[in-house]
């Protein structure tokens, strides 16, 4: 079997160095650009809804979340239905910098898939939701405290 995992790690480790290195300059580091793009494109969202969609511990994002607000990125506001809510939004400033962040994603994925056909995008992006779909069963089985049997 192919270690398609490694090729998958090794990807993204390269891209997560590119982007710390590039959004240095706005005080971005760690990956925080993750949460401030989804962030930026879901206002309101919750922190869980983070959790559960870039795939990392609650402690983790809590971090990330302190300090974009901390840095001025972002801010939390009450839900007005319920006050234990704490809703995300991106400040002025984090709507500033996530056009930034989109160019440097369009060119990644420009640079990633230089001499692909649109079928083989296609096919590509198809084969990665199905691969992180099948990942994604065992990351939840696991974060409830479960073990895996293999």
């Amino acid at each position: 079997m192919k270690e398609i995992l490694r090729e998958i790690g090794m990807i993204a480790r390269a891209l997560d160095s590119i982007s710390n290195i590039e959004f240095k300059e706005f005080d971005l580091t760690k990956g925080q650009y993750l949460y401030l793009v989804r962030i930026c494109e879901n206002p309101g969202i919750i922190q869980e809804q983070l959790v559960e969609m870039i795939k990392v511990d609650r402690s983790t994002v809590t971090r990330a979340i302190q300090k974009l607000e901390m840095n001025g990125f972002i801010e939390k506001k009450e839900d007005p239905h319920n006050k234990k809510i704490k809703r995300l939004y991106p400040t002025e400033k984090g709507k500033t910098v996530y056009p930034f962040i989109k160019r440097e994603n369009d060119y990644s994925n420009f640079v990633a898939l230089e001499g692909f056909t649109e079928k083989e995008v296609a096919t590509t992006f198809e084969l990665l939701q199905r691969i992180r779909k099948n990942i994604g069963k065992d990351w939840g089985f696991v974060k409830k405290g479960n073990k895996r049997n293999y």
